[in-house]
């Protein structure tokens, strides 16, 4: 369990950082080119989908996270709660 928690950690530390790479060439490309270059635009997309992975990523983990809480809580009482 804790090792797919570091992984989960680890993948998203290194998405933010390629997403934060790819925001800086999509600006310098889109400022030496134009909006509407081809670069730009592969660049754009190429960034778009490291963002939904990392959204997608970020959601499993709440979730998990969420069911995690949910049975630690639900088996010291009987109560349910989710926290978000």
């Amino acid at each position: 369990m804790i090792t797919r928690i570091c992984t989960v950690f680890i993948e998203i530390v290194e998405l933010e950082y390629k997403i934060n790479l790819l925001k800086k060439e999509l600006i310098r490309i889109a400022e030496t080119t134009s909006l509407n270059n081809h670069e730009t635009i592969c660049c754009s997309q190429r960034l778009d989908q490291y963002v939904t992975i990392y959204q997608k990523l970020l959601m499993k983990k709440k979730l998990k996270n969420t069911r995690t809480i949910n049975v630690g809580i639900s088996s010291s009482n009987h109560n349910s709660l989710i926290v978000y």
